[in-house]
């Protein structure tokens, strides 16, 4: 868009002249008559406003000079705008302009006149290209280079103008964390235009929410989340650089946790609450069958209701009912690993294997020695560095405990000092031990690959005799010494010894020689062997397995047979008497208890289920279950006792350890 030239009396007036140019900066040009120089040029800022009123300026100062220095001065003033190279939305801010600053009002040379005869009329505005990449060189360069052709190099050799720097864009969105809202202006560390903050938390420029705030009067709100606010809300912040660390995946995952977690504390509510159902339903379960017993015991006698309903007729009824009433319970171990029990009755206290409570100070393990006067009387005595397999008490001294241990060592303890005596290195992991009944100074040691080792307690340096097994090398899991007795039945005197695949008895002739005998026991499923010496019985435990799915507890009377050759002595062997089905599985071994019961009540079996954590109590004789006595957790070991005439039936778990009192 080009202007016609202002007429010469506005000239004289100080209007500015305004001509069009094709040039895309503004240029004042000066000319000495007499020298002929080169045209200087001065880059105007990019500011409308600026820009026009430094123009006024020199058109006043331009006049003024012309008519005191013969210099001539030429004017060239247009307005040129700068289109996008797309045809998009015009960016923000202001427009791009190119202004040249008016110079006095003089009349225009001959050359201004000829660039003014190629001007198109006044008041006519150019439209803009339709693409401005489309404007190839030869239309618009050309015309600009023959404008600008006194700016590339005068006479006087002045250098090239730069082209004038781009407008500065102003950051109008949120995201950016080091603006201002109100102003889109980075905020700055000092200054007026410092980071402030108000009450609800957003950041502005200092001097911006002042005046926002001043603006707003009574009704002043944050311009972010609308809450009411004042100019006393406003907090300086002295910080060099401010930076928000985004946690929000942080916060998520902890929302997420502590949901879990709630979950966790409801499911383990819910899983509790059904242990308590589950112990309940076992009780009348174990009630069930106990009646069940009762009906076909009395069936098997024959008329044995008939004679229940005559008063005071003898029935076995009276020894079907729950022969043990809860008494007593300890926590040995709050953290679990309590594994074998032991009653020393001279001490008359119980001994059970646990890991030291303070693995820290005192690593290892040992007994935790519970006085059965005052069951809350309670001392820890380390033993061994590796878990505890076997406890066994000397009949004859009993105050000596010998102990079995997976760190390869077998220990005698004295426990009314609670000091280790004596300490043999089997060279093995040792899982079982006992003392041998006939002659106290003996004791054996049952290792890993099926040996059994001999000791000599006098003897400290090693073993006096190894039994080495029949054919396979299983652990031995447990030892039972069987004394010499005047028995037609068995009067013989030797060890039991179980293992994983079968049991051996080692029969002793005299005192260095072991005849061994394989009991007639089922291959692979074998658990242990408890015996009851007064009766010459032994309690075989099978796990569950493809023929049989139940846990059994098979109750062997040993047995004597005849001499088949001169030559040869009579053998040994065992058959079965009973059978008890204790429950669907046996993954911990669990040592079960085969006893006489007190006041002539007969023999007694006791085993623990694993599936229904409970205790069950059998008659031997009649096959009768007695009771089921519930816990809260597996029960591995347990052990009759008599305290002061008084009988107790004591059951251990990995934490706890509970008295039952006979009725």
């Amino acid at each position: 868009m080009e202007l016609d030239p202002l007429q010469p009396s506005a000239a004289a007036a100080g209007a500015p002249s305004i001509m069009s140019d094709s040039a895309s900066s503004t240029e004042v040009d000066e000319e000495d008559d007499a020298g002929g120089e080169g045209e200087a040029r001065v880059a105007v800022p990019l500011t409308l406003p600026a820009t026009w009123a430094f123009s006024q300026r020199r058109a006043g100062q331009g006049s003024a000079a012309t008519q005191s220095s013969p210099v001539r001065r030429r004017l060239r003033h247009a307005i040129r705008v700068h289109y996008s190279s797309r045809t998009a939305t015009p960016p923000r801010g202001f427009p791009n302009f190119v202004l040249r600053a008016p110079a006095a009002a003089q009349p225009s040379s001959s050359t201004e006149a000829s660039e003014s005869d190629e001007e198109e009329p006044a008041g006519v505005a150019p439209a803009p290209p339709a693409h401005p990449r489309l404007d190839g060189p030869g239309e618009n360069a050309a015309p600009d280079a023959a404008a600008d052709g006194p700016r590339e190099g005068g006479d006087d050799g002045a250098p090239a103008a730069q082209p004038p720097p781009a407008v500065p864009t102003f950051q109008s969105e949120e995201g950016d964390g080091n603006t201002c809202s109100i102003c889109f202006e980075a905020w700055t560390a000092v200054g007026d235009h410092r980071v402030a903050a108000l009450r609800c938390g957003h950041l502005f420029g200092f001097t911006c929410i002042q005046r926002w705030l001043a603006s707003q009067r009574a009704a002043a709100k944050c311009p972010q989340c609308n809450k009411k606010a004042k100019r006393s809300d406003i907090v300086m912040l002295y910080t060099p650089k401010l930076k928000a660390v985004d946690n929000s995946h942080h916060e998520s995952l902890k929302r997420a946790l502590e949901q879990e977690q709630s979950l966790r504390r409801k499911a383990e509510f819910e899983s509790a609450h059904c242990k308590l159902r589950l112990q309940m339903i076992t009780s009348k379960y174990g009630q069930a069958q106990q009646e069940l017993q009762e009906i076909r015991s009395q069936m098997a006698q024959g008329g044995g209701a008939a004679s229940a309903a005559v008063p005071g007729s003898s029935s076995s009824s009276s020894h079907l009912t729950a022969p043990y009433e809860y008494y007593s319970a300890v926590v040995v171990s709050s953290n679990g690993g309590c594994r074998v029990l032991a009653h020393c009755e001279s001490l008359n206290c119980l001994l059970v294997s646990q890991p030291s409570a303070s693995a820290v100070l005192l690593p290892g393990w040992g007994v935790k020695k519970v006085s059965l006067h005052n069951s809350r009387h309670s001392q820890y005595v380390p033993i061994h560095s590796a878990h505890i397999r076997a406890l066994s008490f000397n009949r004859q001294n009993g105050g000596m405990l010998l102990s079995a241990s997976l760190d390869s060592t077998l220990k005698i303890t004295s426990m009314q000092s609670n000091a280790v005596v004596q300490t043999y290195n089997a060279g093995k992991p040792v899982w079982s031990c006992c003392w041998c009944l006939d002659k106290p100074n003996y004791v054996y040691a049952g290792l890993n690959n099926g040996s059994v080792l001999l000791y000599d307690i006098r003897d400290t340096s090693t073993h006096v005799q190894e039994l080495q097994p029949l054919r396979s090398r299983a652990p031995v899991v447990s030892l039972c010494y069987i004394p010499r007795a005047a028995s037609n039945a068995f009067p013989c005197g030797g060890l039991i010894a179980g293992t994983l695949e079968g049991g051996v008895f080692w029969e002793q002739l005299d005192e260095n020689t072991y005849k061994p005998h394989s009991l007639p026991l089922e291959a692979g499923v074998c658990t242990g062997i408890q015996v009851e010496t007064e009766s010459r019985h032994c309690l075989v435990t099978y796990r569950a397995g493809r023929l049989h799915p139940m846990v059994r507890c098979v109750l062997m009377a040993l047995t004597r047979t005849p001499q088949q050759d001169a030559g040869e002595p009579p053998g040994c062997s065992c058959s079965p008497v009973q059978t008890f089905s204790v429950g669907p599985a046996c993954k911990l071994l669990t040592k079960n208890a085969v006893f006489v019961g007190p006041h002539g009540s007969g023999t007694l079996v006791c085993a623990g289920n694993e599936t229904t954590h409970s205790t069950m109590v059998w008659e031997a004789s009649s096959g009768a279950l007695l009771q089921v006595i519930p816990s809260d957790l597996p029960v591995l070991d347990i052990s009759p006792f008599a305290v002061n005439g008084v009988h107790f039936l004591g059951t251990l778990t990995e934490k706890m350890l509970k008295f039952y009192k006979w009725k």
